[in-house]
């Protein structure tokens, strides 16, 4: 006979069998069979029709191709770029959006409604969205433009000009996703102390000093949350470059052709594609080992200096 200790443990293992079995089946079982792949690679006695099953076993072989491969590197500096640029920008709008809408204005919550709608939509649905805003002759932008009689975009549009694409992807995403840095700051700003403020005027502070003393210091662990996931939102950038640019444009560095907007994302995508199942895996594992150490460098800069 169970004593009622052991029953509820049985109980809560029961209630958690079923996540459990899904989490093993698609996320814990695929983790390790991709370490798996990463030391095999498909060789031309391999049976294609059954691929994963006839790999043969290369062991480091992958992991040095890949540290030889510039494309790879290119598409590391690239992340980097990108991360650079969509980082601090959906930091900054999500923490303006936070401030303005804090205020009473009229209509506040249709707003807040309004800004955060966009983080729910697909990634692919959205970029699809901004290739036609962003298109040449056509696109909103460029009409726009015309009218204050700007032709910069006129002849390629946004996402052709190798100066401008990742700069026109990340403005699409930051838009996308600030809703949802906006309730996070809204919340945060919301529960600190109406009496601090109160403090503040009583000593003249004005506004923006209440806000570098006061707000800033008081949700900058929203914005270490921020920071962190905004590094894996970069190391993961897939669908946004697939449905906007392709990788695209093409470009000239070190006499190599590459692609301006080509991200480690994308590039191991187009490894799976060209069915270099172990090359993809192993570009897989080092981005995991780059996301947890830029994490960690992340969590101990910030977390030490705030």
């Amino acid at each position: 006979m169970l004593n009622s200790k052991t029953r509820e443990t049985v109980v809560s293992y029961l209630f958690l069998a079923p996540f459990l079995a899904i989490f093993s089946v698609f996320l814990l079982y695929p983790v390790f069979y991709s370490l798996y792949l990463s030391f095999r690679s498909i060789t031309p006695t391999t049976d294609l029709f059954n691929a994963f099953a006839d790999m043969k076993f290369v062991g480091l072989k992958n992991y040095i191709t890949l540290v030889n491969d510039f494309e790879f590197w290119w598409s590391l500096v690239t992340t980097g770029y990108y991360a650079v640029l969509y980082i601090p920008l959906s930091i900054g709008v999500s923490l303006v959006l936070a401030i303005i809408l804090n205020n009473q204005l009229k209509g506040h919550s249709i707003f807040r409604s309004a800004y955060f709608l966009p983080n729910v939509l697909d990634m692919f649905v959205v970029g699809i969205i901004w290739l036609f805003i962003y298109a040449p002759h056509y696109g909103i932008l460029d009409r726009v433009l015309t009218l204050f009689n700007i032709t910069y975009f006129a002849e390629k549009g946004v996402l052709a000009n190798e100066k401008t694409a990742m700069l026109g992807v990340v403005v699409a995403l930051v838009l996308k996703n600030a809703g949802f840095g906006m309730i996070l700051f809204l919340a945060a700003i919301q529960n600190i102390s109406q009496s601090v403020f109160e403090a503040a005027d009583i000593d003249g502070a004005n506004e923006w000093q209440k806000f570098k003393h006061i707000t800033l210091p008081l949700v900058r662990p929203i914005i270490l949350f921020l920071v962190i996931t905004g590094t894996i939102v970069a190391l993961n950038a897939f669908a946004e470059i697939y449905a906007m640019t392709s990788g695209g444009p093409e470009m000239v560095v070190a006499g190599k052709t590459v692609g301006a907007t080509k991200v480690s994302g994308y590039y191991l995508y187009r490894q799976f594609e060209r069915m270099n199942y172990g090359d993809a895996a192993a570009i897989s594992y080092f981005l995991l080992a780059l996301t947890l150490v830029i994490s960690y460098i992340n969590a101990k800069v910030l977390h030490k200096k705030y």
